[in-house]
């Protein structure tokens, strides 16, 4: 695989995307806030991993806070080292490295989570995912001792007819696209 083709498909893919998110992001969000509730409601899932979402990605924050009110235990990653752990969702977000918002760290120790929502940029031929290239979700799923329901999130398909991903890159059961 050359790593220069996957860096030019990631910025090919970025740039779609912030047109998308220029001229389509709210109903495309709509669609695929929908589309991740029946996967959630499907699942049974009551311990969900979100993200806080930077602006070419879905904006997942009212369905944090429905989830919340329907008591579900909703945790985003906190940035740590080369990878995240995962913290429960609260205010004040802070923002931190790489222009993402966190919520402050907690020390508890989170439940198993059911399910895993994830931001990607792209995916190729293999349905991996393609992210922005500090593997901080690659890393963070090797380590989990479990595996939990994965699910591909995307303003529109952004796809390669290649393969572009190295053996670790994550797979999902899911990929939803506005």
């Amino acid at each position: 695989m050359n790593a220069n083709h996957k860096s030019d498909f990631r910025k090919i893919s970025i740039k779609r995307l912030n047109f998308v998110a220029l001229f389509s992001k709210y109903s495309k969000n709509k669609r695929v806030i929908q589309k991740l509730k029946s996967i959630i409601h499907t699942n049974d899932a009551k311990n969900i991993l979100l993200y806080i979402p930077l602006d070419i990605e879905v904006d997942i924050k009212p369905l944090i806070n429905e989830l919340r009110r329907e008591k579900k235990i909703v945790y985003v990653p906190f940035m740590e080292d080369d990878s995240f752990k995962i913290v429960k969702y609260r205010l004040p977000l802070h923002k931190k490295k790489f222009n993402i918002k966190e919520p402050t760290n907690s020390f508890l120790k989170p439940k198993k989570i059911d399910l895993a929502v994830v931001p990607i940029v792209g995916i190729d031929v293999l349905n991996k995912r393609i992210g922005f290239g500090k593997g901080m979700y690659d890393r963070f799923f090797h380590r989990l001792k479990y595996r939990p329901k994965i699910v591909f999130i995307q303003l529109e398909l952004c796809k390669s007819k290649e393969i572009l991903s190295d053996n670790y890159d994550i797979e999902a059961d899911y990929i939803i696209t506005g």
